[in-house]
């Protein structure tokens, strides 16, 4: 499995290290949503995604994630009080709630009208997929 991750990340552009553990993402995804709220959700989630996937850090401890908070330029204090109190706790489960009840068993998964793909894919892919329902073959 890392090999597929390592060579779709290839593709992309993006790097990729030796992770050798898998961690509970689900905390981190409670910060991210926190970070979407402040206009700083991007910023996060690349950050949170060097940490897991090139420097193997464990997403699950308050430690990383307020340093992955610190250089997404969010306020640190709030998001020491958003783990703490688990602030997003709810809206994670609604978000995991909507996937199950779609069928989305895996991330990411890109669903556009009847289509479907589960993976990392290449942007030729996502690109014909937007071109099918945009009625701009090119």
């Amino acid at each position: 499995m890392m090999n597929q991750l390592k060579t779709a990340a290839a593709k992309l552009g993006l790097a990729m290290g030796d992770r050798k553990m898998t961690y509970n993402s689900r905390l981190a995804q409670e910060v991210g949503l926190w970070a979407e709220t402040k206009g700083r959700g991007h910023k996060f989630h690349m950050e949170a995604f060097k940490a897991y996937f090139v420097k193997g850090e464990n997403i699950a401890q308050k430690s990383v994630l307020l340093s992955l908070i610190e250089s997404s330029c969010l306020d640190p204090e709030e998001g020491e009080y958003i783990i703490d109190k688990r602030e997003f706790s709810n809206a994670v489960d609604s978000d995991w709630e909507l996937s199950k009840k779609a069928g989305i068993t895996a991330v990411p998964t890109v669903r556009l009208g009847l289509d479907t793909l589960v993976g990392a894919q290449s942007y030729e892919t996502l690109k014909k997929l937007v071109d099918k329902y945009s009625n701009r073959q090119s």
